[in-house]
């Protein structure tokens, strides 16, 4: 694929030749980043492409479905750096939930266009396989790191695995939107968005027992 200058007066990257998917996708990410997930529609991603109306149904059936194709890549783009804040539990499951935190708000702000694609687009996940797939497994390493830290406490009293992460699946992506996105959204916040989560979560895990009290 090759992008040329022209065209870049008017808002748009100039497409001549090669892989026609990924120029709509890089065109899409583009608007997003320009205009939100509604901003724009499947003949302005044609537009931006510099190619006819009509050509990106040859890869897509429309915008949501061009929606969701950019969605499943940031899913997995997430679930990397996810999988590779957690490291298996290195150096301690802890250590390693609090990287896991750390970098969802990397990812909010280092991809907003792709963040906004997964979270804002409304896009039905359940309707597209590779998106629901993609979602999943980025979801399964929060939630293999909660059952991690689950298997610390003693059996009676350990909470269950699937609530914990949703809990803080919810708290990391209510900071994150708020206070870490790279983009306009971005509301201000007089700690640093990661000290904001870490606190979150130092509370919420003391409240369940698996982690001490400081000794006063």
């Amino acid at each position: 694929m090759s992008w040329s200058k022209q065209g870049e007066r008017d808002g748009r990257r100039g497409y001549h030749h090669g892989n026609l998917r990924e120029a709509l996708i890089r065109a899409a990410l583009d608007l997003i980043a320009q205009k939100g997930p509604a901003g724009f529609t499947f003949a302005d991603a044609a537009r931006w492409a510099g190619v006819s109306a009509a050509a990106p149904y040859r890869h897509f059936r429309d915008r949501d479905a061009l929606l969701a194709d950019v969605a499943r890549r940031g899913f997995e783009l997430f679930e990397t750096a996810l999988s590779r804040a957690w490291d298996s539990g290195r150096p301690d499951p802890y250590r390693a939930f609090e990287n896991v935190g750390r970098a969802y708000l990397a990812f909010a702000r280092g991809e907003p266009a792709y963040y906004s694609a997964m979270f804002e687009a409304g896009v039905a996940v359940d309707d597209d396989t590779g998106l629901r797939e993609a979602a999943g497994r980025a979801f399964e390493v929060l939630r293999h790191a909660s059952q991690t830290l689950c298997e610390r406490a003693p059996p009676d009293r350990r909470p269950p695995a699937l609530m914990m992460s949703l809990h803080v699946w919810a708290l990391s992506h209510g900071v994150a939107s708020l206070f870490a996105r790279g983009d306009a959204g971005r509301r201000a916040l007089p700690m640093a968005p990661e000290e904001l989560l870490e606190a979150g979560v130092l509370i919420y895990l003391r409240g369940l027992g698996l982690i001490a009290e400081p000794r006063r």
